[in-house]
Parts: structure tokens; sequence; C-alpha cells
């Protein structure tokens, strides 16, 4: 719905008020209801956050995340992100600790958003978190609208039939969101908005969240077992690391493979079962992907273990010597043999094959001591 109003400077406004489906129904993700709130908050001057007869502390922490969800699509800024926010709290059941209205409602919210120094740290940033992203925080308390609204199939809207007590406090509601002076222009990161302003700044929006560049908010259960998971998997690995240096660390002497293997197997065995005996959240289905990782990450830290010990071997390690020393001497011998029976031609090509050895020689020796031309001397070795 749009009007069209006109402030003290003259300025004609265009007020719109839009309206969002619910968060948190049957239907809906994480990730759907955080848009509709940050995609809300982003385009709206005031924001009506909706409550059913409180202000919880899980609907706190749901505000933090979505705004967060918000900023996190808006460029850097220096100022606070969003304009006001309006705390609506209705069915208000209290009107004995603080009434109806905005009055009541300030007090309400005052006292719910104190930061406390005895308050645990998680608390306290929450209540941070929603200070540093809206210039105006409010809250308005509504009473039950009655009986028949709430439980009559046939309710249509008639005034008769809605509470005196909801009636007289929305005339104190609706006046105080239409206020002139509450309604304020739309702005971002300090400048002014204007109607086809805010249609690009909306495609541009829904542009960022239909792409990948921002993460996926996830809920309370799901982030939680995968850092369950997660830690789990640490767990594990570590158990099967400390495990295998004992036996080929960089301090033991060379294994044989087929030795390495058997330990291996042990050693994997071990963290496979000390993962599972870990209490994990999300299930068994939920788990198998997370042990799946670390299956295959055991199996890559094993190949480095593998590589690390063969080049204990002293044989390997000499390996690329002895190989270019065997060549150069049946090649010296090839050659006196060609030269005696007159093939000086294969004798020549023998006797320059022999230099290049030499110099290949000399230039892996190099290598392995200044720790220079490694990729020459990688070429070198699987030549050899």
């Amino acid at each position: 719905m749009v009007n069209i109003q006109e402030f003290a400077s003259c300025l004609q406004v265009a007020v719109v008020l839009m309206d969002t489906q619910g968060a948190f129904d049957s239907q809906s993700t994480v990730k759907d209801c955080a848009t509709i709130f940050a995609l809300s908050t982003m385009t709206s001057s005031v924001q009506i956050y909706n409550l059913s007869q409180n202000i919880q502390e899980d609907d706190l922490q749901q505000l933090q995340l979505f705004t967060e969800y918000g900023r996190l699509a808006m460029d850097e800024i220096f100022l606070k992100p969003f304009q006001t926010l309006m705390f609506l709290v209705r069915d208000w059941s209290f009107p004995y600790e603080y009434n109806y209205g905005l009055d009541g409602g300030m007090s309400f919210l005052d006292k719910r958003l104190e930061v406390k120094s005895h308050q645990h740290e998680e608390i306290q940033n929450v209540r941070k978190h929603i200070h540093s992203c809206f210039t105006n925080v409010n809250c308005f308390l509504l009473p039950h609208p009655g009986l028949k609204v709430a439980t009559s199939p046939n309710f249509d809207g008639r005034l008769n039939d809605i509470a005196d007590e909801f009636k007289d406090q929305l005339k104190q509601l609706i006046p105080f969101v239409l206020d002139p002076s509450q309604l304020l222009e739309k702005e971002i990161n300090g400048s002014k908005v204007t109607c086809r302003g805010l249609l690009e700044y909306f495609k541009a929006y829904i542009k960022i969240y239909q792409g990948e560049d921002l993460p996926h908010p996830k809920s309370m259960l799901l982030a939680t077992a995968e850092a369950n998971n997660l830690a789990a998997v640490a767990s594990a690995k570590d158990l099967y690391y400390s495990s295998m240096e004992k036996i080929c660390g960089g301090d033991k002497p060379y294994v044989a493979p087929e030795l390495l293997e058997v330990k291996h197997r042990e050693q994997n065995t071990r963290a496979l079962e000390h993962f599972r005996r870990i209490k994990k959240m999300g299930g068994r289905e939920f788990s198998q992907r997370y042990e799946d990782e670390l299956m295959q990450e055991l199996s890559d830290l094993f190949e480095d273990l593998a590589k690390h010990n063969q080049s204990k071997n002293i044989f390997n390690t000499f390996r690329t010597p002895a190989i270019l020393f065997g060549v150069i001497v049946v090649l010296y011998v090839t050659s006196g043999v060609t030269e005696y029976i007159g093939l000086s031609v294969v004798a020549q090509l023998c006797n320059l094959l022999v230099g290049l050895l030499l110099l290949s020689l000399l230039a892996w020796g190099y290598i392995r001591y200044s720790g220079e031309y490694r990729e020459l001397g990688i070429a070198i070795d699987n030549t050899a």
C-alpha cells in the first residue's frame, strides 16, 4: 500500500506499507526467514517486529542473526545500517507490570535490553548488536483483541467483535506509526533513497541473496551438530596422528612398508571407533558424512607418513647416485671395449654419455646438499 504524505518542509514523501510472510512456519527454511527479514529491514526506514505475548531471548537471538545477515549484503558502512525498529508485542498479558501502549512498552524494552555486567557474554553481545544496528528502537504493547477474534470461525473484521481495550490501543498505535514526525525518509549509508532508487536496491539485494557469496544461515541445531561432528573428527584424527608418530615419526627409524601398512590399519580402526564412541548431535545419517571425511583425511595422512618413512630408507636415499655410478661404469667399460675393437664412433658416444652422467651426478649431489633447484633434482631421481 502506497500513500503520499506532505512533510512540514513541503516535501512530498511516498509512505509504503509493506507486509511480509511470517517467519518459522512449516514451509520456510532458516535461510528463507533470514532473507525475508533482512530484505524488509534493509529497505525499510521503520521495521515493525511483530511478536506474541513477550520478547523472549530467542526472539532477540533471531533478530541478531537476521540483521547481521542483512548487514553482510550491504557495502562497507560506518554508520548504524538500519533506522528504526519497533517491537510490537501483541496479546500482552502483564499490564499490571507494564502498561499497554508506548510508555509501558518503552519501560519494558529498556528493562529487556539492559546490559548488565553479571550477564553472560553471549547475552550482552545480543543486546549490544541490536543497539549497534538501529538508530532508534522502541516498543508498543498491545492487549488481546478478544475471544471472539481468537476463537470465532465467523470473525470478519467487524469492530463490534473486537475488545474495546484493543481498539483504544490501536487508536494510539496507528497515529504514532503514521505520524509525520515518526515517518523517516529511507536512508542507506547516510543517503536518502528515492522510489526509483529503492527499486534498484531491491533488485541488487535480491541478486546478492540469490548468489553464493553470502554464508547460508543455519538453525542452532544444525550449526551445533556440525561443530559437534567436526570436533569428533579432529579428536579422532589427533588420536591417529599421535599414535602413528610414535611408530614412524621424525626421530623414529625406518619401518618396513608392510609393517607400516599393518600399523595404519590398526590405528585407522582405533580412530574410527573413537569417533563413533563420541556422543554427537544430528543422528547416525548426519554423522556418516563426517565419518567418510575422517576416513579420507586419515588415508591422505597415511600417504604423507609413508612418504616420510620411505625417505629414511638409506637404500632409497642413495638409489639415484648408485644407479648413475653403475651406468657410468658400464658405459666406461663399453667405451674401452668398443675403442679396442675399432668402433670409435660408439666409443665416443659412450664417453659423451659418461660425461653427461658425471655432470648429473655432481648436480644431484649439489642439489641434495644445498636444497636449491629441487625440480631438477626430482627430474634426475625420476630418470634414474
